[in-house]
């Protein structure tokens, strides 16, 4: 009897499949050539496999032909979610028409799946253990014959069988080299990389360093950023006509209107409304009849319209420039943006953008937020300004994108040619131009280290956090933004230990309203789903001032009028964030923190404040929390002192760190000057931290360190000793802790800080806590 045509397509696949395992290098490869090979054989646009991970549980696209690239290795879902997942729950062939009607079907945006009309899932299987599914999809209908599927199970057993095979050997390979391998090269690279600036200096070659603004180690070819388009070459020009000048002007004015209104909603659409809220700012200058009365009165007086505008912008950022706050001073960079796209549109020249078209690293004088809204942030592997200030607000982009970034880095412009050779560390807050091939090979190394270790923390992104001898600990993520929830959650954070109200507030151009606030509160809490968001009130002074609300000039501001102090002498702006704070409680867990605590009469007065707040939503119907968790932030040493009577006013305390070790120690660790005596690991810095977990374990009372202390694993050790059990850090450090905890049994981090408290100088209780955490890497 002759072959059927079906049954020959099976046995030739199965044929060419073998011959395709010798011509691939991995088992990625292998399952990359299998789909190119099924999807032509079958004649199908779609031919995708879904292999499961580690945990048993989760069905990850592993390869496909015809669904997006981007799609591969991102694209997850559960064991009977989806119709991938109900094939491989069910055993057997599912085999659909308009998938998309079906109630278990599963729309995923990055798959494009919405252009296929079939569906035709096998499952893989090891005995009787599921592996995966192969599916095979078509863009017109079509229903798959017994042979067909008979034919593609076939296929499906053959993929089984490599990827058992692929795992085993993968298997027996991991464990030769695990043990340690990574410990073994980790501390190789870090040794060689101390001596990377001394190889810089004997090669000629140049290292600048800068200040770390967003962390992560890149390499990549240099993207200038020049002024293109500056006021240095405006010159005045003589006997203009005054009203043609007028017209250029609003000319101007009405095309930049309209650029602002299209950055605005692309940044809303690529993070946040939040983010894009810089764009509303500018609008409104741009509408400023102050302003626009000025650049009228100069072309009244026979100037021209470029020349008019050059004269007072210039004055504006003149006028900032002076400034001596933080904030203040970087809005003359907001007035130099809108200053400069003005004048372009003025003569003619629109809107001259950097397009990237290869990746490589950002280099600005200074980075304007209209720039880093129009750029390919997708071609931008990291950023370097010379320009010094941290909270820029392109800078506060780049961060919510999880771009790495340098600022402060002099003279880097002058030792630039566009495309020389960069690698970015900015980790150490170093760069470095045209490296020699030793460091580029140490980077090389270091880079691929972190990728496997990156590779490795995967599986901690998901776990519960424990120390290896079972003892639980939370780890929840410090926020400011709302792009940074999904930061959050995609670093397996458990809720939010540390929610930064004041950056919002920072982004516009005046106070948000008590809707604003609610919608944006509530955004962030339902995007946490259950998780708790602990919620601190508005902490703005010392370095973070909002444009629109002066403060009195002081000599220290940081010891002056900020934080609760603001707040409770303007009782109505605090009321009315309570007030907000209370509404979105209704939509999820909420813990209310009040910052920069003193003593006994301010958090009274806090409660007293925070009645107001619900009587006036009671009076008008509007639904409140019941009940929030109140804490207060202890970092202040009067608070230290006063910790006890505290505990009874509270339910819980909130260690910053940050304030704490530079009010403790005297030293402002954004001052070069002083910084190096900004120790978290200062005797006295342990001692008091040790009190606080005391205070709290003794009286009952929750316990979250929120500072940057907790993130660096030397510190974490310690902390753990003491108690301290519940931790709150940028997201990215959460697998790594956990992976850390993993491998550390509570006991010996308790003698660990035991140790460390009898020690008298921070050197020696450095080294002690390295060495601990070094015999770890050894036991492993």
């Amino acid at each position: 009897m002759a072959t059927r045509p079906t049954e020959r397509l099976g046995v030739t696949t199965l044929e060419d499949i073998s011959a395709l395992i010798l011509q691939s290098h991995d088992l990625d490869d292998t399952l990359k050539n299998i789909v190119t090979l099924v999807a032509k054989r079958m004649r199908t646009e779609v031919c995708s496999i879904y292999l499961l991970d580690e945990d048993d549980c989760t069905l990850r696209l592993r390869a496909s032909k015809g669904l997006s690239r981007r799609a591969i290795g991102k694209v997850t879902l559960q064991i009977g979610e989806g119709l991938t997942g109900m094939a491989a729950q069910e055993r057997h062939a599912v085999t659909i028409q308009e998938p998309q009607s079906h109630p278990r079907y599963r729309y995923f945006k990055e798959t494009g799946e919405e252009r296929f009309h079939s569906f035709l899932g096998i499952p893989l299987f090891d005995r009787k253990h599921p592996l995966g599914v192969i599916v095979l999809q078509t863009k017109e209908t079509r229903l798959f014959s017994p042979a067909e599927i008979s034919a593609l199970s076939t296929i499906a057993f053959q993929i089984s069988s490599i990827v058992i095979n692929a795992r085993l050997l993968d298997s027996i390979r991991l464990k030769e080299e695990e043990s340690s391998r990574f410990a073994r090269e980790l501390e190789h690279t870090r040794k060689s990389l101390l001596s990377r600036e001394t190889a810089l200096q004997d090669s000629g070659e140049t290292a600048l360093r800068g200040t770390v603004a967003y962390p992560g180690v890149v390499s990549g070819p240099a993207h200038l950023l020049d002024e293109r388009l500056g006021f240095s070459d405006i010159l005045d020009e003589e006997h203009v006509e005054v009203e043609r000048e007028m017209q250029r002007l609003e000319g101007a004015l009405e095309k930049t209107r309209i650029q602002t209104i299209f950055l605005e909603k692309r940044v809303a659409e690529r993070l946040s409304q939040d983010d894009a809220s810089i764009f509303h700012t500018h609008l409104m200058i741009l509408e400023d009849r102050g302003f626009l009365d000025k650049v009228r009165r100069e072309i009244s007086g026979g100037h021209s319209a470029p020349y008019a505008l050059k004269k007072v912008v210039d004055d504006y950022i003149e006028a900032f420039a002076r400034m001596e706050d933080p904030y203040l001073r970087e809005r003359a960079a907001d007035m130099e943006d809108i200053g400069r796209r003005l004048l372009a549109n003025l003569v003619g020249q629109g809107e001259h953008l950097l397009h990237l078209k290869t990746p490589g690293i950002l280099v600005a004088r200074e980075l304007l937020p209209s720039e880093m809204a129009s750029l390919d942030h997708e071609q931008i592997l990291g950023i370097v300004t010379e320009a010094g200030e941290k909270n820029s607000h392109a800078v506060i982009m780049a961060k919510a994108m999880g771009i790495p970034a340098l600022v402060g880095v002099k003279g880097v412009f002058k030792r630039l040619a566009p495309d020389a050779p960069l690698i970015l560390d900015a980790n150490s807050g170093c760069l470095y131009i045209n490296p020699p091939p030793t460091v580029v090979e140490e980077y090389r190394r270091l880079e691929a280290d972190c990728d496997r270790e990156l590779s490795r923390l995967e599986e901690f992104r998901d776990t519960v956090a424990a120390t290896s001898d079972g003892e639980r600990v939370v780890l929840r993520a410090n926020i400011g933004l709302v792009s940074d929830v999904a930061v959050a959650l995609r670093n397996g954070a458990e809720g939010v230990g540390l929610y930064r109200t004041e950056f919002p507030y920072m982004a516009r151009g005046s106070f948000p309203d008590r809707d604003d606030q609610y919608q944006l509160y509530r955004k962030v809490i339902e995007g946490f789903a259950g998780q708790p968001v602990t919620i601190r009130t508005l902490d703005i002074g010392g370095d973070k001032v909002l444009p629109y609300f002066t403060p009195p000039r002081e000599d220290n501001p940081f010891m002056g009028w900020r934080s609760v102090r603001v707040s409770l002498d303007n009782r109505d702006i605090f009321r009315t964030q309570l007030e907000a704070i209370l509404m979105a409680g209704v939509h999820g867990p909420v813990k209310l923190l009040f910052p920069m605590i003193s003593g006994l009469e301010e958090v009274r007065a806090c409660k007293l404040v925070l009645a107001e707040a619900r009587a006036n939503l009671a009076r008008e119907g509007i639904a409140a929390a019941e009940r929030l968790p109140l804490g207060v932030m202890i970092e202040v040493p009067a608070a230290v002192q006063m910790a006890p009577q505290l505990a009874r006013e509270v339910d819980f305390f909130a260690l910053g760190t940050n304030d704490l070790i530079q009010y403790m120690l005297a030293a402002d660790r954004n001052n070069p000057l002083v910084n190096k005596y900004y120790d978290p690991l200062h005797p006295a810095i342990l001692r008091v931290l040790h009190e606080v977990a005391e205070v709290a374990n003794r009286e009952g009372k929750g316990l979250c360190l929120c500072g940057e202390m907790g993130s660096d694993p030397i510190n974490f050790l310690v902390l753990l000793g003491m108690g301290i059990r519940e931790f709150s850090m940028p997201a990215p450090f959460i697998p790594r802790t956990k992976a850390l905890l993993a491998r550390l049994p509570l006991k010996v981090a308790r003698k660990a800080a035991r140790e460390a408290l009898t020690l008298v100088d921070s050197i020696s209780i450095r080294a002690h806590l390295a060495k601990v955490l070094s015999s770890l890497d050894r036991d492993l």
